[in-house]
């Protein structure tokens, strides 16, 4: 009969979202949560110790200085077993860290438990769009793109208004579009193409570059702005670098004031756990209630890949197909021209 430790431990399979507050690794909160679960599933009682039959000599008389000795069967407990021993019931929970954030951004972070860490891979091999909000001040320039960074360029941005900004990130926009159309796969002319332009379902099928899918200004108050950015296959670094490019392109100087994630495909800000509920009682009924997206993204990536091994098998008969046609075509010319020479020869004989 399985333990109520070993109950709560199988609960712990799936996916959950935490906010990973700024100014913290991603490993420290992956660590924390960790303590706090193994915390949690060590706080029942172990299970109880199993016994041994050992044979002692013990005294048969009725006082305890008797000299006569008798070989009697007692039950022990076995010393190996005790949690004196033994130490904590469990010692690790692997936790697994999705799309990671840096030490200089917040969000929403994705965790997995169990065999939620599969599920893991298959979200990153989906592709998924995530959502940021970036703010960032005019007029700077550092060597890592933050304003905590070593300035090494200052200039003037009165001139810098919302209309010429936002004709800047159309601009960038239309550029990304482009790309997204090329690394879909899909023939830009084709119905297919246009359906899925439509319904915003463009997807990168291979490895990417990061590709901006959409990008708006949300405030504008000189020097500082926010946009709000959808991207794929994005790092922080790239979006903090993507500021600066947009001062240059504005002859100005920008660097990036913040950077928070607040979406990763099905996960919302609204999803992801505070610090305060880092918890077994909390995390417990947010994998439950992504359970059934979980098993979605599996589903997904299993067909995914069993229609790219299809399209690798058919490609793979095509061209074996191809070289076979080119090697009966090359034994009939052979053969034609040896019957060309025979006939030649014969002629010149007679």
């Amino acid at each position: 009969m399985a333990t109520k430790a070993a109950r709560l431990l199988s609960k712990l399979d799936g996916l959950f979202a935490v906010y990973k507050p700024p100014g913290v690794h991603w490993k420290l909160v992956r660590d924390q949560v960790e303590t706090n679960l193994l915390t949690a599933v060590n706080a029942f009682p172990p299970p109880a110790p199993q016994y041994q039959v050992q044979f002692q000599l013990l005294s048969s008389g009725e006082t305890s200085t008797s000299s006569d000795l008798t070989l009697t069967a007692t039950k022990l407990p076995v010393l190996a077993d005790h949690p004196l021993v033994t130490g904590p019931q469990y010692h690790k929970i692997r936790v697994g860290v999705g799309h990671r954030l840096d030490a200089f951004s917040s969000g929403v972070l994705v965790l997995g438990l169990g065999k939620g860490n599969n599920a893991l891979d298959s979200l990153y091999r989906s592709h998924v769009t995530r959502d940021y909000t970036l703010e960032g001040e005019f007029g700077m320039a550092t060597n890592d793109f933050t304003h905590t960074g070593r300035v090494i360029e200052k200039s003037t941005y009165g001139h810098v208004t919302q209309e010429k900004l936002e004709r800047v990130l159309a601009m960038v926009q239309g550029a990304n579009q482009k790309a997204l159309i090329t690394y879909s796969r899909v023939d830009l002319h084709s119905q297919e193409a246009y359906e899925l332009a439509v319904k915003g379902m463009l997807r990168p099928q291979d490895k990417s570059p990061p590709i901006i899918t959409g990008l708006r200004c949300l405030s504008f108050k000189p020097p500082y702005f926010k946009l709000e950015v959808q991207c794929v296959n994005e790092t922080q670094w790239y979006l903090r670098k993507m500021l600066h490019e947009l001062g240059l392109e504005l002859r100005t100087t920008a660097v990036c004031t913040k950077v928070r994630r607040t979406r990763d495909g099905p996960f919302n800000m609204e999803d992801a756990l505070l610090h305060n509920r880092w918890t077994a009682d909390d995390i417990i009924p947010a994998v439950k209630y992504f359970r059934r997206t979980t098993r979605k993204i599996r589903k997904n990536d299993s067909y995914k890949q069993a229609v790219t091994q299809l399209d690798s098998t058919t490609e793979a008969q095509d061209q074996s197909r191809t070289n076979s046609c080119h090697l009966e075509a090359q034994e009939k010319d052979g053969s034609n021209n040896i019957s060309a020479e025979m006939s030649a020869d014969s002629k010149q004989w007679s």
